[in-house]
Formats: structure tokens, sequence, C-alpha cells
């Protein structure tokens, strides 16, 4: 593997543990800033906050490193975020606590960069190699990151911002002495219409069939929210964990999660079928979610997990299904569209999660993972009627 390929994985492990750092004490950190025990409302809106700036940002970064350059872009946000976990180090308030992780979202929109810069060095036949790997790097870094965020948060609370800035400045090193430029820049002018980050939605709600397809994708990606916002608080709330427990069981759903997504999508779809193995991952979830709404000490948490993660057989097939519903030349558009549906959830489901979460928080921590359920269930109809039309809209064989 080339110099470059192993600057870019290891810059986007190193994101992804920075990222990490911070899940296990962001409680406890608004607790301490807020002054306040109601802190559920600010973790949705900082939640929120950055799953937006990653939306609106990420085709922005991605055209100016088409015109100035993949380095430049990389080597800027790599710096803006080192810069900004100092700062959020040292917050003495909740707004500049908000700004840090409005800049967080701006600068981990670097990923779409990254992708750029992996796809202009890598022949077409290591692609889509090379893009697994890309992803299982950023998956270790999430097993590694809410563990050593967790450890060092109860050292002292402050802790994790240092480790992500240096992590950050590691990443800022690495390209700016390894690193070189991976294209010729364009220096043509940037069309600011490309940059609006709706304008996919449009084209692909024209066409015939999709509609059912993106919202059981926005659905998928709405659930997901629920276990960055509301994890950390139910782990305090129901079983007293610290950051250390809050870290191990985000690092132990992620181990089990990356296995799962590594070994059993593709046997799971040739023994069931894209449609029921889409059903039988949301089945495992909502199976998981209701031993954890009544888990009552905190060594079950860890006995479900392997059912729980077998939710992740889902998405892969369902997404190997929706490849085949538009022409080759549109796929990228469709990716993107997908992407967007996704990130338009990680904007609103925060928000409604947290929601819920303050309204239960008090009486009975694990309801909230029975709204989950709620949000599955109507995923379900969406994935027989999105399959269905696809089917009766496809030629009949000869």
């Amino acid at each position: 593997m080339n110099r470059p390929l192993i600057v870019i994985f290891a810059a986007i492990c190193l994101d992804a543990v920075g990222i990490g750092l911070i899940f296990p004490i962001l409680p406890r950190l608004l607790e301490e800033v807020t002054h306040s025990q109601n802190i559920t409302p600010y973790i949705g809106i900082m939640t929120a906050l950055y799953a937006v700036t990653q939306f609106v940002f990420a085709p922005a970064l991605g055209a100016l490193s088409d015109t100035l350059g993949r380095r430049p872009v990389l080597l800027i946000s790599l710096g803006g975020a080192a810069i900004n976990y100092v700062v959020m180090a040292f917050a003495p308030q909740l707004w500049m606590l908000f700004l840090g992780r409005a800049i967080a979202g701006l600068t981990s929109a670097n990923v779409s960069v990254a992708m750029a810069y992996i796809t202009d060095i890598s022949p077409p036949d290591k692609r889509a190699r090379r893009f697994g790997l890309f992803n299982a790097m950023f998956g270790a870094g999430f097993i590694i990151g809410p563990v050593l965020g967790g450890l060092l948060g109860d050292h002292w609370l402050r802790l994790p911002f240092i480790a992500a800035a240096v992590l950050n400045a590691c990443n800022l090193l690495l390209a700016l002495f390894i690193l070189p430029e991976s294209r010729t820049p364009t220096r043509r002018k940037i069309d600011l219409a490309a940059l609006n980050p709706l304008r996919p939605l449009r084209w692909a709600f024209s066409m015939q069939g999709l509609a059912p397809i993106i919202l059981v994708f926005f659905i998928l990606g709405a659930t997901g929210e629920a276990y960055g916002t509301c994890w950390a608080l139910w782990g305090i709330d129901t079983f007293r964990w610290n950051g250390l427990w809050i870290g191990l069981s985000l690092g132990a759903f992620g181990v089990c999660q990356t296995l799962v997504q590594a070994l059993l999508p593709g046997p799971a779809t040739k023994l069931l079928g894209e449609r029921w193995a889409v059903v039988a991952g949301i089945a495992c979830a909502c199976i998981a979610l209701v031993a954890m709404a009544f888990a009552n000490q905190g060594w079950m948490v860890f006995a479900i997990m392997p059912i729980f993660a077998l939710a992740g057989i889902g998405a892969p097939a369902f997404q190997a299904f929706v490849t085949r519903q538009v022409d080759p030349a549109s796929q990228g558009q469709l990716q993107g569209v997908l992407a967007s549906a996704v990130s338009l959830a990680s904007i609103v489901a925060p928000l409604a999660f947290s929601t819920v979460y303050f309204v239960v928080q008090k009486r009975w921590p694990g309801a909230i993972w029975l709204s989950v359920i709620v949000i599955y269930a109507i995923a379900v109809p969406l994935v027989f009627l999105s399959t269905r039309t696809a089917r009766s809209t496809q030629p009949a064989s000869p």
C-alpha cells in the first residue's frame, strides 16, 4: 500500500477517535457549564448543530477541493479542528460549546474530501477494497474513541478535548509533511447553486418509486441518532455508569457491529433475500431495544450486544437493492441523495429523541428505547412498499 493511502487511513482513524472521545463526557460537561440537572435538551441541540454544519458544508468542501486541490482543504480543516478542540477544552460558557460543536461539524465534513482523495489515487478495480478499508478505519476509531474518552474524562472532564486536539494536530503534521496533492486543481469558478445540499432531493422525488426508498433511509438514519443522543444519559440515569463504563459499552457495541458488518450482510442476503434481511435486522434491533428498556443491571446491556449488532445486516442489504433502481450513470447522484436523507435525519432526530427523553427521564429512562421501536415500525411497511414497487416496475423475465 502506498504512503498517501496509509496517511489518509491513519488520519481518518485518528479523526474518528477524536470525535468518539467526546461522547462519554458530554453529559457531565454540560452539567458543569449550565449548572443544571436537565441537560437533555442541550445534548439534542449540540448533536443537531453538529449535523447541520456537516450537512451544509460537506458539498462546499468537496467543491473547494475540486477547485483548490484536496491537500489545502484537508490541511485547513485539520488545523481548524485542532484549534477548536483546544478552545472547547477551556470553554467556560454554553454558547462557546455550541459554537465549538458547530465548527467540529464543519471540519468533520472533510470526510468527503478524503473519499475524493482515495478516488483520485485509486484505479477503478481497487476502489471498492480501499473504500472498505476506509470504513473499517473509521469504525476502529469509533471503538477506541469512547473507551479512551471515558477513561480520560474520569481523571479530568476536559482532558478528552485536549486529547482530541493532540490527535488532530498529529493528523495535520502527517498531512503537511507526507501527503502530496492527488490531482491538479481546476481553478475554475465554483457553481454556487451546486453547493445547495437540498438540490439532489429534487431529482430523487421526480423519479417514480424512489420516495419510499428515501424515507426508509431517513428512518434508519433517525433511529441511529437515538443512541448517540441518549446512550450516555440513559447509562448514567439507569446504572449510574461513570465515563469509563459508558465508553466501554459504546466500544463493545462498536466491536460487535464491526464484526457483523464485515461478516454477515452477504450470507444473510443470500439466505433471506434483500427484503427479509432488512426486516430481520429491524426485528433484532427491536428485540434488543425491548431488553434495554427493561434492563435494571448494566451486565444485561453487554449480554444483549450481539443481538443488537445483528440489526446491522439490514442497511447493507437495502443498499444493495437500491443500487439496482437507477441506471449506472445515476449511481453517484442516488448515493448523494441517500447521504442527504441520512444527514437530514441527523438534524431532526437528536432534537426529537432528546425531547422524548426529557419527558420520560425521571419516571422511566428506558422508555426512550420503546420510542425507537415505534420509529422502526413505520419503516417496515415502507420496506415492503419500496421492494414491491420496484419488482412491479421491472421488466418481466423472458
